[in-house]
């Protein structure tokens, strides 16, 4: 069973009017780095989730689950 961790930045983000860039600095990370997690490429640290969570104003939980898929 392989497991991936899915979100829902990209939807929550244009929902705040942010771009990718904006977000980014928000958190202390690059543009890229905000376009590899919206792309499920990456998958973010724990705190790095939060701060995203937190600067979307949305429940971790909310932004991030994850997919079981055998």
């Amino acid at each position: 069973m392989t497991e991936r961790l899915l979100n829902r930045i990209r939807e929550e983000r244009e929902r705040m009017g942010l771009t990718q860039a904006a977000l980014a600095q928000k958190v202390g990370v690059s543009r890229k780095t905000i376009n590899t997690i919206e792309n499920l490429v990456f998958s973010p640290s724990a705190i790095l989730a939060l701060k995203i969570a937190h600067h979307l104003d949305i429940r971790f939980d909310d932004l991030f689950w994850i997919s079981c898929q055998d």
